[in-house]
């Protein structure tokens, strides 16, 4: 984010998006409806995006939000609604084809892991974290393409395990997976809690090669295989970049 767009809105412009990203969303976000009697103009999209950002940056309260970026009732109202119009989700997507066109989704080797975060104040898909004490918690399960972009995403309680949404994860993929081939083998990476006869079944299915494996066959792999690295920590890598959000790295929404 530039200096001129952090001093535009008074905020640490790390927190903010890339102007590329608010190119992005601009043309998916569906234009405000008219006032036909008037009255005082809507907050600017623009406001109300990099609004939103910022609280998913810094992970502060709705009512804590500076008021050089608006109203927090007003930004709130507006993140509902682009919610249910599925601006998030079709922003994902819009992104990930633009990826596609200039670098290219490397469908060849796909990551799939789990990860458990904080939920205090529960409500929907949240349960009781096996790793601590049973307090409330999410799951985020994450598939990535090669080089560690996300493509698909389930959210669940904290106590589902990770092999029951494996089909609900390969069902959603953002963008269209091309058909795989003899010649274009896709490979699909997990650790040793996805090992069960029926993932073997299901992701075979799918048309993927397996590749399960525990940390003993992979620090076996190491010693067998100069530079060997296992493939779905990139995986692992995405999840961590996705907790620097700290709205996400502690779930204070009741809301999925």
């Amino acid at each position: 984010m530039c200096t001129k767009h952090a001093c535009q809105f008074g905020v640490n412009h790390k927190f903010l998006p890339s102007p590329e990203l608010w190119e992005f969303a601009k043309e998916i976000i569906p234009p405000w409806p008219r006032r036909p009697k008037g009255g005082r103009p809507p907050m600017s999209d623009k406001k109300a995006f990099f609004a939103i950002f910022y609280i998913l940056r810094t992970g502060i309260q709705w009512k804590a939000l500076p008021r050089c970026l608006g109203a927090p009732s007003t930004v709130h109202d507006r993140f509902q609604s682009w919610q249910k119009a599925g601006v998030f989700k079709e922003l994902w997507r819009f992104s990930l084809i633009a990826f596609d066109m200039r670098v290219g989704i490397d469908w060849e080797w796909q990551s799939i892991d789990g990860a458990i975060t904080k939920a205090p104040l529960g409500q929907e898909k949240t349960g009781a974290n096996p790793t601590d004490r049973a307090k409330k918690g999410t799951k985020r399960h994450l598939l990535t393409e090669g080089k560690g972009v996300p493509i698909s995403l389930a959210v669940t309680g904290a106590n589902r395990h990770d092999v029951t949404q494996v089909k609900n994860v390969l069902d959603n993929i953002m963008v269209e997976r091309p058909q795989f081939s003899v010649e274009n083998l896709q490979h699909f990476c997990a650790d040793n809690a996805y090992k069960s006869e029926a993932i073997s079944d299901l992701i075979a299915s799918y048309g993927y090669v397996e590749h399960i494996k525990s940390r003993t066959d992979e620090n076996e792999e190491k010693k067998q295989i100069p530079g060997y690295r296992a493939r779905r920590w990139v995986c692992e890598r995405t999840h961590s970049w996705m907790n620097r959000y700290r709205r996400i790295l502690t779930r204070w929404e009741k809301k999925s």
